[in-house]
């Protein structure tokens, strides 16, 4: 067997789709994200604060590491790591960043793209106080950073085996975040 064709073999879509939600969307993500987070923890994810975060190194060429996003709020979403990291160093050199979410026991994904900006010195060191003494230990003073990514999209992926996939995609505006239909997107999604 060749290897397409041995990856086209392996299940793909396997999860449980949660019923679909009656709430009304919020006007904003985050408030959207933090529902979809709690509804994939109670059905049994772990690790769903785990993501993936792109950037693009000194050549433009894309990177891409697993975090764990440590807030979420109207600042920004929150995630932290040595200043003097491939990732501190590409994200002082190309402040643009995007993250993603996927939760395939409940076939959902979440996609975050906008600019990374660094948090207060005082919130870094807080926290660097957070983590274990053991993690805080080759971090030197001023040496670990928070930032915060400040989003201008993001979108919400509901899966579907029939792969009728639906999607609720936010745009941030002037006047604030508005919710747009992905097909109608001029962008690749």
């Amino acid at each position: 067997m060749t290897m397409a064709a041995w990856l086209r073999s392996i299940p793909s879509l396997t999860g449980t789709p949660p019923e679909r939600d009656a709430a009304p969307l919020p006007d904003a993500p985050e408030a959207l994200f933090e529902r979809w987070i709690r509804q994939a923890l109670d059905a049994g994810v772990v690790e769903a604060h785990g993501a993936t975060l792109a950037t693009v190194d000194a050549d433009g060429i894309p990177d891409a590491r697993t975090l764990i996003l440590k807030d979420l709020g109207p600042e920004g979403w929150a995630f932290a790591g040595p200043r003097a990291s491939a990732k501190g160093a590409q994200l002082a050199a190309q402040p643009a960043a995007a993250l993603n979410f996927w939760w395939p026991a409940v076939l959902r994904a979440v996609r975050v793209r906008g600019r990374a900006v660094e948090a207060s010195a005082d919130e870094s060191a807080a926290d660097l106080a957070a983590r274990s003494a053991a993690a805080r230990d080759s971090i030197a003073p001023g040496g670990w950073v928070l930032w915060r990514l400040v989003p201008d999209r993001v979108e919400f992926w509901q899966g579907s085996p029939d792969r009728r996939h639906l999607r609720t995609v936010y745009r941030r505006t002037p006047d604030g975040w508005q919710r747009t239909d992905p097909a109608n997107e001029s962008e690749n999604r």
